[in-house]
């Protein structure tokens, strides 16, 4: 399923981020920005141990909530990693909604600062925070749409979902977008 946004795409597919050959990939990371599990864990594994000693060398003191930092793809096919801190869902009233879209505006806009024509990105904050994937969807949707109606170089954003479950939320989410 995809929407196109101008000449631009948004698009979904069912799969493993780690093997996406774009030009940047999102992770769902955490603000210390040292590996983790889920989504964070599992980018780290495919691209080695390079990437964790980047992120110590270049991010010491690791990055806030809502915000993302970016650095090479190392062993992942993607030439870059955006590492995006989401929000942990503590039940709306703590401003998690902003704090989610800004993860992906940090993103987005980090992607255009590369040169970045393709960006995939995972459900941030929808695993281990806790993030309700009816509202996380649509607030991740809404944000890529808002930055594609922009001024970017980006021209595909695809979110890569790992479960059918995720991938059907999306999906809905989307077909409210259209």
């Amino acid at each position: 399923m995809h929407l196109l946004i101008g000449e631009r795409r948004l698009e979904l597919a069912r799969g493993d981020i780690t093997t996406e050959r774009v030009d940047a990939i999102g992770n769902a990371a955490n603000a210390a920005l040292r590996g983790g599990g889920g989504v964070d864990g599992a980018i780290h594994r495919a691209a080695g141990p390079g990437l964790l000693d980047e992120l110590r060398r270049r991010y010491p003191d690791g990055t806030p909530t809502g915000t993302a930092v970016a650095t090479e793809g190392h062993g992942l096919p993607a030439r870059w990693v955006l590492h995006a801190v989401g929000p942990v869902w503590r039940g709306g009233g703590h401003g998690e909604a902003e704090l989610l879209a800004g993860a992906y505006r940090s993103s987005l806009a980090l992607a255009d600062e590369l040169g970045a024509r393709t960006v995939a990105f995972p459900a941030i904050s929808m695993g281990i925070y806790g993030y309700p994937p009816d509202e996380g969807a649509r607030v991740a949707l809404r944000s890529v749409a808002d930055h594609l109606r922009g001024s970017t170089g980006v021209e595909l954003v695809r979110f890569t979902l790992f479960s059918d479950d995720t991938f059907q939320v999306f999906e809905e989410a989307l077909a409210e977008l259209a």
